[in-house]
């Protein structure tokens, strides 16, 4: 991985000229984003995201936390303990710049569930798209739930994308059978470099649920955005 997406988060944080991140999937064409938005404050968040960081409370962990938006707040503004990682060391450099206390460059699957537990895990913007694909998703949710302490919570939001597909003449969708219609291939242009190709998973409520009853964990609606996401909460 060249960490393009990190360095473009640590470049805007330093003034190092940042530019916009082109992002493309198997199923959408180019698309710029500013990398601005990635330091929005909590008033500048979908509903989505700030109802997530009202509902958080205790130790948390903020998995894939990028330039620590979400966990800033928490930490500066509901004085939380917070734990924010991601496998970006450039998105971590940033973080610990802007003041997050306690950043690490890491994947969760490597966290020591024996030595670390949480009261809230946060997985924000697509927070199941770190699965992957469907068939890692329960060595994801195991990986989860055995961070979390008695009575704790996870905070997951992502989308259905079914809408992206186009349809037939009798209103049913056009999906390919191969796999589930939820999993993507990602690239990120920065600069005129090209990150390397990687697995994202956008996850319908349902399917989410079923996977967590699966793995013994609930899984409850909280709001749903309006562009066809959810926030959901598994415990």
């Amino acid at each position: 991985m060249k960490d393009l997406f990190g360095k473009a988060i640590l470049d805007y944080q330093t003034n190092n000229t940042p530019e916009d991140l082109i992002t493309e999937t198997s199923i959408s064409e180019e698309d710029e984003m500013s990398v601005a938005y990635l330091f929005r404050s909590f008033e500048e968040m979908p509903s989505i995201e700030q109802k997530a960081l009202e509902l958080s409370k205790g130790k948390v962990l903020d998995i894939g936390c990028g330039a620590g938006s979400h966990s800033l707040y928490l930490q500066n503004k509901k004085n939380l303990d917070v734990t924010s990682i991601d496998i970006s060391a450039n998105a971590i450099e940033c973080c610990q710049l802007r003041g997050l206390k306690n950043a690490v460059a890491m994947d969760v699957l490597d966290l020591d569930s024996a030595t670390n537990k949480f009261d809230t895990i946060l997985l924000l913007m697509n927070g199941t798209g770190i699965f992957g694909t469907l068939n890692k998703t329960p060595l994801f949710l195991q990986k989860l739930k055995s961070l979390l302490n008695p009575g704790g919570q996870i905070l997951i939001d992502s989308s259905d994308i079914i809408y992206m597909f186009d349809e037939d003449e009798d209103g049913g969708k056009w999906i390919p059978s191969n796999n589930y219609y939820g999993e993507v291939t990602f690239t990120v242009t920065y600069k005129k470099e090209r990150e390397d190709t990687f697995e994202w998973l956008y996850l319908d409520y349902n399917t989410l649920q079923n996977a967590c009853f699966d793995n013994g964990l609930k899984c409850e609606l909280i709001s749903e955005g309006e562009h066809f996401d959810y926030l959901a909460k598994l415990y």
